[in-house]
């Protein structure tokens, strides 16, 4: 790698905020002999570019004997991310490349057939006549021949060990910050009627610990592999099958993995195992900190890394997660650019969101939320609600209250689908979002204003937090719930004259501030002690309802309001003492929250009806917290 070369392979014509230094620091760092640097970078530094002038030095074939790693890798955990780049001009020459069920055969009468799915995945001996021309095979022969092939992490990982896609000299990870957490994630086994195609002809004893899973995973991958092999044996296969022999092929892999490592003495990793409903029931056998896993699927990929992320909080802990010696590894730090009073934060907290005081807590978060939109007219804005419960019960809420007109949801169908309408709407619609506090880019007017419903607590009930918890790593618990948080705020401040307004909902927040404190970066850190309740207009949904009159006007007021200040604070200047009771009293004694959580519940019964009905469950974990 020749990190002298990281200035001119900067894509863009000129620098903005603290680019020009941030690539001389990181030249540095990598020049000082370290294998690892990590990039803490904030909202709106340009990380994209960034990465593609990293990847630029990688070693280049002219410059290497036959044997030695060139080129580089530019991988992202997050899908969105992947679609910026390729629409990004100034990273053209990042070739990307996807999975097989991203791209539709060419043949007359597949086309709407995923290349997974295609004859030549079907029939044996197949040979296409337009493999060349290809979608999926032609991006792929591209990509492993272009300096910089560019994919989501899931298909890097996948392609550990391919002779297609080896080892190059540069690896650089955007987003990186959930490394830890995507690897234990992927490497996890899920055993379920969805995943296990013969699991209606199994008998699944009760796994009461993970002796008795490794024998079971043994006994399950012969009988998989038996029945694999009769499908490949077969000269063709209907796409049912097909899809069968895949997964039957994936899961002997996944169980192989799993049985291998636990018996390897030298694994460092620890493995738990979940079955809540006992013998008979799904299972799902999970590794914690799966560093013999990344070793394979990421470390021996590249000679130099360089991970980027605005919430790599804590080195030392980062690299522990994911096997690194932090002695090889360097920080680079790249300061805010953005005016602290573009960027506010409002304490509107109403009490606690865990799963035991929601009842009490969520009637008043969704009054706050209608004097939000009173006080945001005709501007968009977001709520992070956490969970599809909360989502449901809070849409609800806020349509008994006659606000529904401003209201769109999504589930998790047609949750891309949802956010995309909207983001494409004008006015002064508001989405009630369910994890979308990551790699969502609400620029400008897309959203002035967000509230965040509750804190970002990892579910208690997954065997490997509680695992964790038992051990007594709360401030890795913290750490965690402040990422999500400080990923949640940069959602809707972009750029440096960007502005908005985050509203803080969940007395839990200030705890996470408290706990999480020496994990706090300083620019964030700024934010909270300018942190104030604001001085929202009376509890009036009529006048935050898209039909009453003046909204144009009430919206174009709003947008002449000076963008350092967004809302004046009670408290402007320092950060509120304590949280709100749930009946919302704010500082200067003017409730924030209207009735009480007692009152409002006796008025309506849509928290007791929303019950019977099934809500999906959050994206990525429980929302019982």
């Amino acid at each position: 790698m020749n990190a002298d070369r990281i200035i001119e392979e900067f894509p863009a014509p000129s620098y903005r905020g603290n680019q020009r230094s941030a690539l001389s620091d990181i030249a540095d760092a990598f020049d000082d002999g370290n294998d690892v640097v990590l990039v803490r970078a904030p909202t709106g530094s340009g990380k994209s570019l960034l990465a593609r002038a990293i990847a630029g030095c990688a070693r280049r074939p002219d410059d290497a004997a036959p044997s030695d790693a060139t080129g580089a890798y530019y991988t992202t955990p997050q899908v969105s991310q992947l679609d910026d780049v390729a629409e990004d001009d100034l990273l053209d020459d990042l070739k990307i490349i996807r999975g097989k069920r991203n791209y539709s055969c060419i043949l007359p009468g597949e086309t709407d057939t995923p290349v997974d799915r295609a004859p030549c995945a079907r029939e044996k001996g197949y040979d296409c006549s337009v493999k060349h021309r290809c979608p999926y095979f032609s991006d792929r022969a591209i990509a492993s021949n272009r300096e910089i092939a560019a994919m989501t992490l899931a298909y890097f990982m996948r392609t550990a060990g391919s002779e297609v896609f080896r080892k190059r000299d540069c690896v650089v990870i955007d987003e990186a910050h959930g490394l830890a957490e995507w690897a234990e994630m992927y490497a996890a086994i899920d055993l379920n009627p969805r995943t296990v195609p013969i699991w209606d002809d199994l008998k699944v004893p009760e796994m009461t610990d993970v002796d008795r899973a490794v024998e079971y995973a043994d006994r399950l991958q012969n009988r998989c592999r038996r029945e694999k092999d009769e499908l490949v044996a077969q000269q063709e296969l209907d796409p049912h099958e097909a899809a069968e022999r895949d997964r039957l092929q994936e899961l002997i892999g996944e169980l192989d993995w799993f049985v291998e490592d636990y018996r390897n003495s030298d694994s460092a990793t620890t493995w738990v195992v979940d079955q809540p409903d006992g013998g008979g029931s799904g299972v799902t056998i999970k590794p914690m900190n799966p560093e013999r896993y990344l070793s394979h699927t990421v470390w021996e990929r590249g000679n130099k890394f360089a991970l980027l992320s605005a919430t790599i909080l804590n080195k030392q802990a980062f690299c522990r997660q994911v096997g690194l010696d932090p002695e090889n590894v360097a920080l680079v730090d790249v300061g805010h650019t953005f005016p602290v009073e573009n960027r506010p934060l409002y304490d509107v907290t109403q009490g606690k969101m865990t799963y035991e005081h929601r009842e009490d807590t969520l009637p008043d978060i969704a009054r706050t939320v209608v004097r939000v939109m009173q006080a945001h007219r005709g501007e968009k804005g977001i709520v992070h609600a956490h969970s599809y419960a909360i989502q449901e019960r809070l849409a609800d809420r806020l349509a008994e209250f006659g606000v529904g007109d401003r209201i769109r949801t999504h589930d998790k169908d047609d949750r891309d689908a949802q956010l995309d309408s909207w983001k494409a709407t004008d006015g002064e619609e508001v989405f009630l979002s369910v994890k979308m506090e990551e790699a969502l880019d609400l620029k400008d007017d897309l959203a002035r204003w967000q509230v965040v419903c509750k804190a970002p607590f990892l579910n208690t009930r997954d065997s490997r937090v509680a695992h964790r918890l038992q051990e007594g790593q709360w401030a890795w618990y913290y750490r965690t719930a402040l990422r999500t948080v400080i990923q949640a705020c940069g959602r809707v401040v972009r750029s440096p004259d960007d502005y908005g307004a985050t509203y803080l909902a969940d007395s839990s927040l200030l705890q996470v501030f408290d706990r999480a404190e020496t994990d706090t970066p300083d620019w964030f850190r700024e934010q909270i002690d300018r942190m104030s309740r604001p001085d929202f207009p009376e509890f009036d949904p009529q006048r935050a309802s898209q039909s009453a009159d003046g909204a144009g006007a009430s919206g174009r007021r709003n947008r002449t309001r000076s963008r350092s200040s967004g809302l004046s604070g009670s408290a402007s200047g320092g950060r509120s003492s304590g949280s709100t009771s749930a009946s919302g009293q704010s500082s200067g004694g003017q409730s924030t929250g209207g009735q009480s959580s007692g009152s409002a519940s006796s008025g309506t019964s849509s928290d007791n009806s929303s019950t019977g009905r099934k809500s999906p469950m959050a994206d990525v974990w429980d929302d019982s917290v």
